[in-house]
């Protein structure tokens, strides 16, 4: 077998194989003696048809067959000899092809990028630094029982802010009624800017059985486009409105989180747990996405073409399962995700090059402390504990996020760490960063 590589540029490689001849006759022929010994032809015992009627019969479709399977094991062949790291299928384009001839095609793809990732004592990173205190838990407490409010029907008060009415309406664009825009029975609250703005505000100071019109204008970013930057008139009659009450701090509250003993204190102490719990990963989700940043901004690599397509793939089907709709995931621009499909290629190629660097295995103990304490957040944590312990895949990716967690302390023991004291609310506040790993 000849084989010799170009290199077209700094990861696309085109790479012209040649087979002999003898090695194409002697696969064709192994596949017609195994057509031979099952075929079934009129006039002949089966496994006693000649040699020339089973190649006058099947030689076209055993050449065929023949040639795909050697393409495929001798491009194996070739890159293994080459020591090349192909990264996705070839595109293979045949150059001689005639029965009797040496087999010669090409094959071009993409290789892996060869890199050692550097940089890390340049990386400078800010580690969050806070305790959950008294003050948060009051406030904590305050947020849950503001998420499970009440609402209870008055008698003859005007709508306020904070207030839930029942409402229908009809929402009518040039006279016309459009789709979407009518509802009966509907609860809204006011001031949650579930509708579009002007809504809400208009049935401010309304009574049960009042009816408002209201002449609006949709946003001009609204989602719906045949609805963006147009005026509608909405028909709105308030049958109801309802006061919020927030619950009180008993065991009927404490019980719809599943705690029923120790009263006040032993709520407290469940909820300062889980907003400890919430801390820790708040902190480490930050410090993660710096190294993450600094990690890309040190190692600029060129990445193969066919990853990013994967990628890109896989974040439209992610897209169309997560939202819905009746849209395959083809039918979304590839655009929208290749700037995300491109950071999360180039943050694995060098995770797993950071890996591989340092010599980085899954700490089991790790593994199991992580478990236990995705654990605590259930009524029941030895059965979760167990469940995962029994589960191979969910095991496998525990260990994925531990490793990885390996790797930012890697970066973390050379990088340019400074420490800083917020208030717990900054610490757990979503960090803005860009659609990545």
């Amino acid at each position: 077998m000849q084989v010799s590589v170009e290199s077209t540029s700094a990861l696309e490689r085109r790479m012209t194989i040649g087979v002999p001849a003898e090695r194409i006759e002697t696969e064709v022929t192994k596949r017609l003696q195994q057509t031979a010994r099952r075929a079934k032809i009129a006039g002949f015992r089966p496994g006693k048809v000649p040699m020339s009627v089973i190649r006058q019969r099947y030689e076209d479709a055993a050449r065929q067959e023949a040639l795909g399977d050697l393409i495929q094991s001798t491009f194996y062949e070739a890159v293994v000899e080459q020591k090349l790291n192909p990264a996705g299928s070839p595109a293979v384009e045949p150059k001689v092809f005639e029965k009797g001839k040496d087999l010669e095609y090409i094959a071009t793809f993409e290789v892996f990028p060869e890199f050692e990732v550097a940089g890390l004592e340049g990386i400078s990173i800010e580690r969050l630094q806070a305790d959950v205190g008294d003050a948060d838990v009051d406030n904590m407490l305050e947020i849950l029982r503001k998420q499970n409010t009440r609402f209870e029907a008055t008698e003859g008060r005007a709508a306020a802010d904070g207030d839930q009415v029942n409402i229908d309406f009809v929402g009518k664009i040039d006279g016309e009624a459009f789709a979407g825009g009518s509802a009966k029975g509907s609860l809204l609250v006011i001031g949650s800017k579930r509708m579009i703005p002007g809504f809400e505000e208009g049935l401010v100071g309304a009574k049960a059985g009042e009816e408002r019109v209201l002449n609006l204008a949709f946003p001009e970013d609204y989602q719906n486009l045949e609805l963006a930057g147009k005026t509608a008139e909405f028909t709105v009659t308030v049958n109801s409105v309802a006061e919020p009450k927030l619950p009180e701090l008993n065991e009927e509250f404490f019980g719809l989180f599943g705690i029923k003993e120790d009263g006040l204190d032993g709520f407290r102490v469940e909820v300062r747990k889980n907003m400890e719990r919430e801390l820790r990963q708040g902190i480490k989700a930050k410090v993660k996405n710096q190294v993450m940043d600094g990690l890309l901004a040190a190692n600029p690599i060129d990445v193969p073409k066919s990853l990013i397509a994967n990628e890109v793939n896989r974040l439209r089907t992610q897209a169309v399962q997560q939202f819905g709709g009746n849209i395959k995931p083809d039918q979304l621009p590839a655009d929208l995700f290749e700037e995300q499909a491109k950071r999360r290629v180039v943050l694995g190629l060098i995770i797993a090059e950071l890996v591989k660097q340092h010599e980085l295995k899954p700490d089991e103990a790790r593994v199991r402390e992580l478990i236990e304490e995705m654990a605590s957040a259930y009524q029941e944590p030895q059965q979760v504990v167990s469940w995962y312990y029994k589960n191979e895949q969910q095991m496998n990716e525990v260990r994925s996020v531990v490793l990885e967690e390996q790797v930012v302390d890697t970066v973390l023991q050379k990088a340019k760490v400074t420490d800083k004291a917020v208030s717990y609310e900054e610490a757990v506040k979503p960090a803005e960063t860009p659609q990545a790993a």
